[in-house]
C-alpha cells in the first residue's frame, strides 16, 4: 500500500529584539511561488521540527533565534500549492543584521502594521494571527474543517 502524507514545515516569525517595535523579518523568496515570505522551510527526515526551525533561520536570514514559543499550526491542505504541507509555526528572538541568503532573493524588516501585500501561501494569514496575538493576546481559534 502507498500513502501520501503532508510535508512538515516550520516557519519562523523572528522578533528583531535589538530594535525600537521588535520589528520582524520577512524574506522575498528566490524560488516559485514567488513573493514575500516568513522564513522557513521543509523539515528533514530525522530532524525535530525545533531544530528545523533554528536550521532554517540560520539559512535564510543568518541569524541564530532563540525560539521563544510553539505559536500555531497551519494545516489547510490549500495552504502550499505545491503539496500538502503543515507548518508548524514559531515565534522567535534574534539581534543583528539579517541576510538574504539560500532560498532568499532579497530579506527586509518590516514593522507590524506594514507587511507587504505579495505575501506567499497562507503568510498572510498567519501574520494577521500574529498581529492579534501580539497586539490582544488572543491566540489563533483551532477550528477544524471538515
Amino acid at each position: 500500500m502507498t500513502y501520501r502524507n503532508p510535508a512538515p514545515t516550520v516557519d519562523i516569525i523572528v522578533e528583531l529584539v535589538d530594535r525600537p517595535q521588535r520589528p520582524i523579518v520577512l524574506i522575498e523568496r528566490l524560488n516559485p511561488p514567488y513573493g514575500w515570505a516568513i522564513p522557513g522551510g521543509f523539515v528533514d527526515y530525522g530532524e525535530a521540527a525545533e531544530a528545523a526551525a533554528v536550521r532554517e533561520a540560520r539559512e535564510e536570514i543568518g541569524l541564530d533565534v532563540e525560539l521563544v514559543e510553539l505559536f500555531h499550526v497551519y494545516s489547510d491542505p490549500r495552504r502550499d500549492q505545491r503539496q500538502h504541507t503543515i507548518a508548524i509555526v514559531f515565534l522567535a528572538t534574534a539581534t543583528g543584521d539579517p541576510k538574504a541568503g539560500d532560498d532568499a532573493k532579497h530579506l527586509d524588516i518590516f514593522e507590524p502594521w506594514q507587511f507587504p501585500k505579495n505575501l506567499c501561501f497562507d503568510h498572510g494569514q498567519i501574520l494577521r494571527d500574529y498581529s492579534y496575538y501580539r497586539h490582544y493576546n488572543i491566540r489563533p481559534r483551532v477550528i477544524a474543517s471538515l
